[in-house]
């Protein structure tokens, strides 16, 4: 099972919407969402996976964004009071795997979460935190969760029930031009060697990171990430990298000139051909420019697709 871990943000979730629409990831991928806003894209992604019967996790105690405060400004004059609703009705169906991270305000939320019926074997839990493994142990002792995603760490393996491992693949690097200097990297290999480390299920943050910014900025430079299968099975990843970096102008141009050396790439290597993938291919012909959210999208569907390739075969 492979639980790739999202922020809720707008073209993560559009991603998320997009596969399961089209039915391009199978019951093998079940996406975790952290969602960082109460947003109408995050109610009609929820709504995709209910009409599609496709599991989906959704973390009720978020650690970034204002999702947790929004859920509280339920005035009735509040616009954000018809989300609320629509969003605990959404919550309420057994396609979506309640989802909680291990941290402070835990106890208390899963506290009213038991009051309206919810139980520990349902839960998906995220714990990577040394301090919360104490109340970890105390609040699954009797009943252990249904997922529980950890890091390769003895000190949680020794503890948790139902262990997923959580990594972070992806190299993040403080600049879009700094891909250049490894344009072709490893990625990983848990996909391969989860059951015999007596996993249940692999996860990771797609082709993002687990770092999270609050909003963007204009890049000097467009990358590309393309993660693939080398000869031995292993994942690696490929960043496409523009070459007019000197300033922010220009996008389109920038955009152009990464996607040119992908579709290079493309022609002469063999490899399972996703619908992100196409759709990136297809810009290069068409000279079109979707915008950076768009590209990010496109990457992330491009993973999620192919590792659920990977899985069906299994």
């Amino acid at each position: 099972m492979y639980f790739p871990f999202l922020r809720g943000r707008q073209y993560e979730l559009l991603a998320l919407r997009d596969l399961v629409a089209q039915n391009l990831i199978g019951d093998r991928v079940v996406p975790v969402i952290e969602p960082v806003k109460l947003s109408n894209t995050l109610i009609k992604t929820a709504n995709e996976y209910l009409q599609q019967e496709h599991e989906l996790a959704v973390i009720l105690n978020p650690t970034v964004g204002s999702f947790t405060t929004n859920m509280l400004d339920d005035d009735e004059g509040s616009s954000n009071k018809a989300n609320i609703e629509d969003f605990l009705h959404i919550f309420d169906n057994r396609s979506i795997i309640k989802s909680i991270i291990m941290q402070p305000n835990t106890v208390s939320v899963l506290d009213n979460w038991l009051k309206h019926g919810v139980q520990e074997k349902d839960l998906l839990v995220v714990n990577t935190s040394h301090d919360h493994l104490d109340a970890y142990s105390r609040i699954f002792d009797d009943s252990h969760p249904r997922y529980t995603l950890i890091p390769d760490e003895s000190a949680f393996r020794r503890r948790a029930h139902n262990r997923v491992i959580l990594s972070d693949k992806f190299s993040k690097q403080s600049r879009n031009s700094d891909y250049k200097y490894a344009e072709d990297e490893f990625f990983s290999e848990d996909h391969l060697f989860y059951k015999d480390d007596q996993f249940i299920g692999f996860s990771d943050y797609s082709v993002i990171g687990s770092d999270y910014q609050e909003s963007g900025f204009a890049p000097y430079a467009v990358a590309i990430h393309i993660v693939y299968f080398a000869e031995n099975k292993s994942l690696r990843i490929k960043h496409f990298v523009s070459d007019s970096n000197d300033d922010i102008s220009n996008p389109a141009k920038k955009f152009y000139e990464a996607v040119a050396k992908l579709y290079s790439w493309y022609q002469s290597t063999p490899m399972y051909h996703t619908k992100g993938l196409e759709t990136l291919i297809s810009h290069y012909h068409d000279q079109s420019y979707p915008g950076l959210g768009v590209v990010k999208k496109l990457s992330v569907m491009h993973h999620l697709e192919l590792m659920s390739n990977y899985l069906s075969k299994g």
